[in-house]
């Protein structure tokens, strides 16, 4: 029988933890996976490999997301068709330092940022298309209201317009304290005065990921060229269907018309007016991840980010980042 690895950070405590899922569990290595600002993640891998799993330790500022991870993971489990890991365990106090934890099931295949490294360029539209086809599975799940998610819709929006409009202007504000470029500023807000009744056009929020980009879709790159999981839910909001969409096109750097294609017919039929709305939330998924960027000091992509606010807001870019 393989010997726990001792060397492994964290590993009595992770498989005492593991234990309130699967009592007889033996983690012989606890390895880093990719994780973000908000969390840390480990792969637990254990003697038994029914008993592996993902670890997901809360930085304790952010802990409060883990209820809303439970609450939207449990949400997506009832759509059989969507690969979503299944919460095992959650606790507020569970790792060292009384830091939140919740336990997921693991997933096979790997992140597809990590995976196209490895894959021609003419493989990746498949991917894409079955990313389009799990977005619109997700989009059929309805919400009560507009509004950023936890395990509720906080501060809920009646209509998509108030909800838009109220989401420009927070960002916007955010953008100034920033130091980001008055001229820029204006015209994104100036962008919103003129189409921003487009907004009014979708009638119906739904459930929707807003964060589905190629870092958190698990991939089995073989000759099936399969989707095997969709992950990270933090970001999950109740809105238009389409702002989604257009998050998953603007993340889509480096990528070109063979992916976008791929993307919106694997979504399936849209809207009359969706070109020009989902230009609108391309604009804002740009200008809050400009915000995002400088807020935590992360400044070489800000000139690219201001180039492409400035495009989508009509203006020319030749603003300072």
């Amino acid at each position: 029988m393989p010997q726990p690895d001792q060397s492994s950070p964290g590993t009595a405590w992770a498989e005492a933890l593991l234990r309130e899922v699967f009592p007889e569990a033996e983690v012989i290595e606890v390895l880093p996976r990719t994780g973000g600002q908000l969390s840390t993640v480990y792969e637990l891998r254990c003697v038994d490999p029914a008993h592996s799993a993902i670890l997901k330790v809360y930085a304790p500022e952010w802990a409060w997301k883990q209820a809303k991870e439970v609450h939207v993971y449990r949400i997506l489990a009832g759509l059989d068709s969507l690969p979503v890991p299944r919460v095992l365990h959650h606790t507020p106090d569970g790792a060292p330092g009384g830091r939140a934890v919740t336990v997921l099931n693991l997933l096979s295949g790997l992140p597809l940022s990590e995976a196209s490294k490895d894959l021609h360029a003419a493989q990746m539209p498949s991917f894409y298309r079955q990313m389009g086809a799990t977005l619109a599975t997700i989009h059929q799940i309805g919400q009560d209201a507009y509004g950023y998610m936890t395990d509720r819709i906080l501060d809920p929006r009646p209509d998509n317009g108030t909800y838009m409009r109220h989401q420009f202007a927070k960002k916007l504000a955010e953008f100034k304290t920033l130091g980001g470029d008055d001229r820029l500023h204006d015209a994104v807000a100036r962008r919103i005065e003129r189409d921003g009744a487009l907004f009014d056009n979708c009638r119906s929020p739904v459930l929707c990921h807003n964060d589905l980009h190629e870092g958190n879709v698990l991939v089995a790159p073989g000759a099936a060229a399969r989707v095997t999981g969709i992950i990270d839910v933090e970001n999950a909001i109740a809105a238009d269907p389409l702002i989604d969409l257009a998050k998953t096109d603007y993340y889509s750097l480096g990528r070109g018309e063979p992916e976008r294609a791929a993307l919106f017919e694997g979504y399936g039929p849209l809207p009359g007016d969706a070109a020009e709305r989902l230009d609108l939330y391309r604009l804002y998924h740009a200008l809050e991840l400009w915000d995002w960027f400088r807020s935590i000091g992360t400044v070489d992509p800000l000139a690219s980010i201001a180039d492409d606010i400035a495009r989508l807001a009509g203006q020319r870019s030749d603003t300072p980042s």
